[in-house]
């Protein structure tokens, strides 16, 4: 454990040196029990974050698979998910949510504005975000799913895959017409798991905030980390892969982009989704989607490509 805490220790002053360099608010040492106690007992309603308009599109336009019945509130569980493009999830909540880190420039892009002066406003903003950035909290107009899809591994085809830690949470159309797409990663498991547990841990969520943001000022195109959220609760993982496995911290990345429909994605569905039958029309769907999507974005304004979008309602 003391050799674990180094880690920690020393990823969070690598990561504090950074963050003047990206735009990011400084890493706070990890959280105060006041802050952590906030992030679970606050209001679930919003404020700062009452804002984001929500337009799922993509749930909207494609083939949703409604989970089977099963007791209210039990994780997503491993199946096959035949003749759909996304399957509803719900994150699992965490214990004793904190926030990490905020990229200001990355929130920015959602319409949410600047850090308030005040001290007292600054702990309800930060606390807000641990709470509906962590997947305990849903923002009103999101919808959290997975997305399915398959490919090869290996090289060979490895049927259906998926996101098995990663939940789409709807995408956001902000008044400058742009439309931007969020997404937890380490909210808990899917139905494209596996055989893991859907989580993601603080040295590798930390890895992943800091290398998304910097990527992107070196000019390298790549998804934008908006937030990283840790908490009390914990999974089994060999940090170096030597047969010692410990306990870590779980933690949750917010990410977000004009958009994840890419190419590989797009190729793996209509290359190999028909090997699955309930797949086929899905792979036409999406093949014809992701192209009307790709057209309408690039002929229309932004403003145009958003207007008169109103939040969707959670089905």
């Amino acid at each position: 454990m003391a050799s674990l805490k180094a880690t920690f220790g020393a990823s969070l002053t690598a990561a504090r040196a950074l963050s003047p360099l990206l735009g990011c608010l400084p890493l706070p040492a990890l959280c105060s029990a006041s802050a952590a106690t906030r992030g679970t007992a606050m209001d679930s309603a919003p404020r700062w974050l009452a804002g984001l308009r929500f337009d799922n599109r993509a749930l909207r336009e494609l083939p949703v698979e409604t989970p089977p019945p099963g007791p209210e509130g039990a994780p997503s569980t491993p199946r096959l998910v035949p003749g759909a493009c996304f399957s509803r999830v719900r994150p699992t909540p965490l214990r004793q949510p904190r926030l990490v880190a905020l990229s200001e420039p990355t929130l920015a892009l959602l319409g949410l504005g600047p850090p308030p002066d005040d001290a007292a406003a600054r702990q309800a903003r930060e606390a807000e975000a641990a709470l509906f950035f962590s997947g305990n909290a849903l923002l009103p107009g999101a919808e959290p799913a997975a997305h399915c899809y398959c490919g090869h591994q290996f090289g060979q085809f490895a049927g259906q895959l998926g996101d098995g830690a990663a939940m789409y949470l709807g995408e956001v159309c902000t008044a400058a017409g742009e439309r931007w797409e969020l997404q937890l990663k380490g909210a808990g498991p899917t139905p494209f798991s596996r055989q893991a547990d859907g989580r993601k841990v603080l040295r590798s969520s930390i890895r992943e905030f800091l290398c998304s943001e910097a990527m992107f000022h070196l000019g390298i195109p790549t998804t934008r980390a908006g937030a990283c959220v840790t908490s009390q609760s914990t999974v089994e993982r060999d940090v170096f892969y030597d047969g010692n496995p410990k306990q870590e911290p779980c933690a949750v990345v917010l990410r977000s982009g004009p958009s994840r429909s890419s190419s590989p994605r797009m190729s793996a569905r209509g290359a190999q989704a028909p090997v699955w039958g309930g797949m086929k029309s899905a792979s036409r769907c999406w093949t014809t989607w992701w192209a009307r999507s790709t057209l309408r974005s690039r002929l229309l304004t932004p403003a145009t490509a958003c207007r008169g979008t109103q939040p969707s309602s959670v089905r």
